[in-house]
């Protein structure tokens, strides 16, 4: 039996309200996860630095890419003004991409944003030495395993089965197709089967992967949430039952 319960608009919080267990999370339009208990914002995949790493192959990026990503950061970290802001990995996209002005910039996000940071180390950002930014394994937030690529939570006794795994790294997005018309959106993705959440990537500058079809989702458009399920699931649902 899944453990989520129907994501709701939340008339007190920042965004679509809903609940695991006995965790409370706010999905935010901004593609973040917002968990109230312990003013905790969650972000993933940033890719800073990613377009001069384009730039050190031949690819004539331009190079005002972070500021796409870092300004949506700061007035997010402003609006709900959390305690500590947690990146679930891919902070930066990689070493050719860390130059100077980046430096100096990560070693002053927690002044910009306010609060402390949390960045769990993810494959782009293994390679990188982020001085004043340790990075830290996976780990357990109250009923939650954060990590950046999927993962089962560690098996200590009965633990495991009361954990759900929020992680970054796929880059969920979903596809709309209304006749000959098809549009891709990120998106929020919940994997009942697995308990685990997959959060959309924050940077500006990121692809996407398609996420299950049987996934719930949440859909970031224009600014809101918008619950949604896609209908080829649902039709395939009903062919299953005849």
């Amino acid at each position: 039996m899944s453990r989520l319960r129907n994501g709701v608009p939340s008339r007190e919080g920042y965004g679509t309200s809903w609940s695991w267990e006995q965790e409370r999370l706010e999905l935010l339009p901004e593609k973040a996860l917002w968990r109230p208990e312990g003013r905790e914002l969650l972000i993933a995949d940033l890719h800073l630095g990613k377009a001069e790493v384009f730039q050190a192959h031949g690819i004539p990026l331009p190079s005002d890419g972070d500021r796409g990503t870092l300004n949506p950061l700061l007035d997010l970290c402003a609006r709900v003004k959390p305690k500590t802001l947690i990146i679930l990995g891919d902070l930066v996209h990689g070493p050719l991409g860390l130059t100077h002005p980046l430096r100096e910039t990560l070693k002053a996000l927690p002044e910009l944003t306010g609060c402390a940071i949390t960045l769990v180390g993810g494959n782009h950002d293994r390679p990188c030495q982020l001085v004043g930014m340790p990075q830290h394994p996976s780990y357990q937030l109250g009923q939650l395993w954060l990590s950046h690529e999927p993962e089962h939570p560690p098996d200590h006794s009965s633990q495991k089965a009361c954990l759900l795994n929020i992680c970054g790294h796929i880059h969920p997005v979903a596809t709309l197709s209304f006749g000959g018309d098809r549009l891709r959106l990120p998106c929020f993705a919940y994997d009942a089967t697995e308990e685990r959440m997959l959060i959309p990537s924050f940077g500006e500058l990121t692809g996407g992967h398609e996420c299950g079809q049987l996934d719930r989702k949440w859909l970031v458009a224009e600014g809101t949430i918008v619950p949604w399920q896609n209908p080829e699931s649902r039709a395939r649902k009903g062919r299953l039952v005849r």
